[in-house]
């Protein structure tokens, strides 16, 4: 399961990188698409109207994959359910009252909405990144031997922290380029977005994974370092997706909110891995199932 996950790991990354020459490359440039081959434009087409749920679809799988070898469906599947059907009821409200987001809507091209409103692949979304982001802070933070409910209350922190960081570039992205997949229909104070978009990031973020660790509880998260390797480029990846993207059609007027991410995002990331040690710390850890578990 571990090679098919980085198979998947390696076709998201793939698709974005699609996504990314279509969007900044293909798409402004009318005349390479004129002389495409009947082959090249029926590829172009389905990229165009599907790659958007695609690359969320491949993220999914990889880090369900991911998780189930490294935790076990236990774990996996008690993130999993709440983080989806949460972030789900989340979105389905704030674009049937602007609350907690503010006032949007989904356009076209992330596939089938729930209820005329919510793409399915958004949920699948707010799953996989947030699961990343939770696993890279308590599983740092069990490496510093910080457990019970510092544990649990700092890795919801950490996560919902790194998992707003992302919405920095990922927003600006896919509401203000030149193809957009949702629009926001209020005055968007903090570089196009509303603040309360933030804010309902991580209130969204904050509330699934605490409802993940009534299940998790407060067992200690043991990793070697080499297996948050996964976690951690699946963050990297969805970052450089929607900084390049941010940075590329929306200029260096937008360089603060990338930093911003950065700042909070993607340094914090790269440390959070760093205080994991190399070696398992426990006999257990020699085991395919990576997660000590005592009561």
């Amino acid at each position: 399961m571990g090679q098919v996950s980085r198979i998947m790991l390696g076709l998201h990354i793939g698709s974005m990188v699609f996504g990314v020459v279509g969007l900044l490359w293909v798409l402004p440039n009318p005349d390479f698409v004129a002389h495409l081959s009947e082959f090249g434009l029926q590829i172009f087409a389905w990229g165009m109207t599907g790659g958007g749920a695609v690359y969320i679809i491949l993220g999914a799988i990889a880090v369900a994959l991911y998780g189930w070898q490294t935790l076990g469906a236990r774990r996996l599947l008690t993130f999993a359910v709440p983080s989806i059907l949460l972030s789900l009821g989340s979105e389905l409200l704030g674009t049937s009252t602007g609350f907690p987001f503010g006032h949007y809507a989904y356009l076209e091209g992330l596939g089938y909405k729930i209820a005329g409103l919510v793409p399915f692949t958004i949920p699948l979304s707010w799953f996989y990144m947030g699961f990343v982001c939770y696993l890279l802070g308590r599983a740092a933070l069990s490496a510093r031997s910080i457990n019970g409910m510092a544990q649990v209350v700092g890795g919801i922190t950490i996560g919902a922290v790194l998992l707003t960081a992302w919405d920095f570039v990922l927003d600006p992205a896919m509401s203000q380029a030149s193809y957009p997949f949702w629009e926001f229909h209020d005055v968007g104070e903090f570089f196009g977005m509303p603040y309360r978009n933030l804010t309902g990031w991580l209130g969204t973020g904050a509330l699934f994974m605490a409802a993940a660790s009534l299940f998790w509880r407060t067992e200690p998260l043991q990793l070697r370092r080499s297996q948050l390797l996964f976690p951690l480029l699946v963050y990297l990846v969805n970052f450089a997706f929607g900084a390049t993207i941010t940075l590329l059609q929306l200029g260096t007027a937008f360089l603060l909110p990338t930093l911003l991410a950065i700042l909070l995002g993607v340094i914090p990331a790269l440390l959070l891995v760093s205080l994991v040690p190399q070696q398992p710390q426990s006999p257990l850890l020699e085991t395919p199932m990576a997660v000590s578990v005592t009561k």
